[in-house]
């Protein structure tokens, strides 16, 4: 369960938290458990408008990048959108070649604002330390309808030759955008009426201490700056004007908990509720998995400086009152996709830009993902139009059922948990013959600019019977964490030719927990040629569940 049954007693006279009505994941418990939302979704920003909160995270090079996620509890997320639907900074991150890829580059922390007076959702994030990109959403209705949002048009905007590093947006009171940003010495810049182009920009603060992650705010009088000394502690500053002078004190540093080998947790922002009870989300590194999202409620004191609510040991808290009391819901991270509509749900990712000449929902009742050969390669990492989406922890497995009997000779397709190092099942069609292959110890290099350093190795293998038409491939994975340990989670590869009964292929697979790649694992399902193109899959499934 996601939600603890156990009152924070401490903290009843804090947080109004009356039991809630019908909501099939937390049956509306009193209390939440941290983590919130056990995904890779880091580098975040919470605002609210009306009743809802939106969450953006960072994507590096998968697209589209920048979700947004929706909530009205601050509890249950679901995804609803990208704030940049094709990454448009340039050719690399349309993997048209093994040598001009974007690895670990794209979106890193960025920011999400909504301007009421337009009715503007704005996203501003730096790209390769080079240049800022402005991505707007206008028209959504968002004023008009307590905070919920009638369409997504995102479009792009502007982009303006400055790196605005690890940037938080602000928009005052008076309709003026400022954005702060950078890293040991903090900025801030008032940009245009348009947000287009830089009016001015300073410097605000600086120690000598290295520290990023700007999030700005303007409340009850103050600008903030909440910027994250990496990757343990979270400072405030506060000034009475956006140019400064800020004073400094930390909000938290080396907190423990709530979850063990885990990071600290840190980097994120705060948001008001309607009832002017305040919240710091930041995350924890929580690999194998990526960095999940955390919740704990705030005071202030009297002279305007926040303090984080901590439990009865000083740490983290594993549970607190419930923020919002609501009937609204969300749907759950878990349940099946049959790939219906004319649209991917915002689950998904494409390692970089897809091809869209190579894929189409094929729509009716019974939907399906059409997946054509898009690169002839022999290195999955080079291939396009792979698709992927995060892993829900803390177990869970991934299961795609796939119509193969269009392939062609030399494809290969499959179930793949996808990260800097790696594995799959899948089918390797030589001639008439599909073979089942476990594929591991595919891997891309953190010394080398993260060019591919091996392919892959078959570990195991058999030959589907002639005929057969459609596999169920499933990847298991434990992403307890397990960050900064030798301790190393694993995850199994699963198939079945009738959906019921599922058979291990291979050993299991031992996931790292280095950082460097700063995703988590994934799963993903991919088809490519080696030989040449033509050969096509039919996706028509995926189901994520929890596994005890």
């Amino acid at each position: 369960m996601r939600f603890s049954a156990i009152a924070c007693s401490a903290l009843l006279g804090l947080i109004h938290a009356s039991p809630l009505a019908g909501n099939s994941l937390d049956a509306r418990a009193a209390t939440f458990t941290n983590p919130v939302l056990w995904e890779d979704y880091p580098d975040l920003e919470v605002i609210r408008i009306g009743d809802v909160f939106y969450y953006s995270s960072s994507t590096f090079a998968f697209s589209p990048g920048a979700p947004v996620l929706k909530s009205y509890d601050l509890v249950n997320w679901t995804p609803v959108s990208h704030s940049v639907p094709t990454l448009n900074f340039g050719s690399k991150y349309n993997l048209t070649s093994a040598t001009d890829r974007a690895y670990v580059q794209g979106i890193w922390a960025s920011s999400l604002r909504y301007r009421e007076s337009t009715d503007t959702f704005m996203w501003i994030g730096c790209v390769e330390s080079s240049k800022s990109y402005l991505w707007t959403a206008s028209g959504t209705g968002a004023k008009s309808n307590n905070g919920e949002v009638a369409n997504w048009d995102w479009k792009a905007t502007a982009s303006v030759n400055k790196c605005y590093y690890d940037c938080g947006l602000l928009v005052d009171d008076d309709d003026t955008i400022y954005v702060a940003y950078g890293s040991t010495n903090i900025m801030v810049a008032q940009l245009n009426k348009d947000g287009t182009a830089e009016v001015k920009s300073q410097q605000v603060y600086t120690d000598g201490t290295y520290i990023e992650g700007s999030r700005m705010y303007k409340i009850n009088g103050y600008y903030y700056i909440f910027v994250t000394k990496p990757a343990t502690d979270e400072w405030v500053l506060k000034s009475k004007s956006p140019w400064g002078p800020y004073e400094m004190k930390v909000l938290v540093q080396s907190i423990a908990g709530p979850l063990a080998n885990a990071g600290a947790s840190h980097q994120g922002g705060i948001v008001g509720t309607k009832d002017n009870n305040w919240y710091y989300v930041a995350f924890m590194d929580s690999f194998p998995g990526g960095r999940i999202p955390v919740v704990a409620p705030i005071t202030w004191s009297s002279d305007g400086w926040p303090s984080l609510v901590k439990d009865s040991s000083g740490a983290w808290g594993k549970t607190y009152p419930f923020p919002v009391s609501t009937s609204k819901t969300v749907p759950p991270p878990t349940g099946t996709d049959n790939f219906q509509g004319t649209s991917l749900s915002h689950e998904w990712e494409w390692n970089h830009n897809p091809d869209t000449t190579k894929f189409k929902l094929l729509g009716g009742s019974t939907g399906g993902l059409q997946l054509s050969t898009a690169t002839v390669t022999d290195d999955l990492y080079t291939a396009r139009n792979t698709l992927t989406h995060r892993i829900i922890g803390p177990k869970s497995s991934g299961t795609f059922r796939i119509d193969i009997s269009k392939m062609a000779d030399g494809d290969r397709t499959g179930a793949a948990l996808f990260r800097d190092n790696m594995a799959y099942i899948g089918i390797h069609r030589e001639g008439t013959t599909d073979k089942l292959v476990y594929v591991n110890n595919l891997s891309i290099d953190l010394n080398n600019s993260w060019k591919t350093n091996a392919t892959g190795t078959v570990a195991a293998s058999t030959t589907l019977s002639a005929g057969t038409t459609e596999v169920w491939l499933k990847v298991q994975a434990d992403i307890t964490p397990a960050f900064n340990t030798a301790t190393q989670r694993t995850t199994t590869f699963w198939y079945s030719t009738d959906g019921s009964k599922f058979t291990q292929l291979g050993s299991a697979f031992k996931m790292t927990n280095d950082w460097h790649f700063f995703t988590g694992f994934r799963y993903a399902v991919f088809n490519f040629a080696t030989k040449a193109l033509g050969g096509v899959v039919q996706v028509k499934s995926f189901a994520m569940e929890k596994v005890a």
